[in-house]
């Protein structure tokens, strides 16, 4: 239906989307800051904190290193999807 908010797509990309917003938070970063420093859309990390993005290795790569974490600090212990 038009105008119905996406869901999530899973429990992994929820966790997923909770860390990275935890670290940007943490950096006192806004959406757009953090979109600016990865050079990727500001719309496009609002989905990913919303759990709404199947990312790429390069993108995972590209927050990671904005946010000055390990990519595996991303990405440990998610849920696999089933």
């Amino acid at each position: 239906m038009p105008g119905t908010p996406k869901e999530p797509l899973s429990a992994a990309t929820i966790e997923f989307g909770a860390r990275v917003r935890a670290l940007r938070q943490a950096r006192g970063w806004s959406q757009e800051r953090l979109a600016e420093a990865c050079s990727l859309h500001w719309t496009y990390v609002g989905q990913v904190e919303r759990g709404r993005r199947n990312l790429t290795l390069h993108n995972i790569l590209k927050l990671a290193d904005a946010l000055a974490a390990d990519p595996g600090e991303l990405v440990t212990g998610l849920p696999t999807p089933s």
